[in-house]
């Protein structure tokens, strides 16, 4: 398996996977996806198998620790120097779940935020997926205050530099 930054070519790829990950009231819509990987390239990463995209990573930036705004998954107030990376979509094709690529994204997503130099990544999660962020490293931060696609969320941080000096 190759991990390495999105393509314009990936971007029909993304999409289905998105849609079967998420249901239709939370899962980006395909203008979504196209501008997330325009934007932010540096911030979206991709799965291939014998060709094939099957997971994906995308992404923003921001100064702001409250990932709540429904605007920023737009990329609205996104900044590429932001001090955080803040994840949308952690996705694998359902043919592929179970087999470590999330896992494996992840890691590399770890890696290219501390690249990016990046203080925190912070992301949204349901409750069932809290197990396995805290897993890779992430602490849980809380319910969240955002209601997206009508569905309790948990905000997770894993903190890639300490700011404390």
């Amino acid at each position: 398996m190759k991990i390495r930054t999105v393509q314009a070519k990936d971007i029909d790829a993304c999409h289905l996977i998105e849609q079967h990950c998420f249901t239709q009231s939370e899962a980006a819509s395909l203008d979504s996806i196209k501008e997330r990987a325009t934007v932010y390239p540096s911030g979206f990463i991709v799965a291939e198998l014998d060709h094939r995209v099957v997971g994906m990573i995308n992404s923003g930036a921001t100064d702001s620790d409250d990932i709540t705004d429904e605007a920023f998954k737009k990329l609205i107030g996104h900044r590429e120097d932001g001090r955080n990376i803040v994840i949308f979509s952690v996705s694998v094709a359902p043919k592929f779940q179970g087999k470590k690529i999330a896992s494996r994204l992840m890691s590399r997503f770890v890696e290219r935020s501390r690249e990016l130099n990046k203080e925190k990544i912070l992301l949204l999660c349901k409750t069932d997926l809290i197990p396995f962020y805290e897993r890779l490293g992430f602490t849980l931060g809380g319910i969240s205050t955002s209601t997206h696609g009508g569905f309790e969320w948990h905000e997770m941080i894993y903190t890639l530099k300490n700011t404390n000096n």
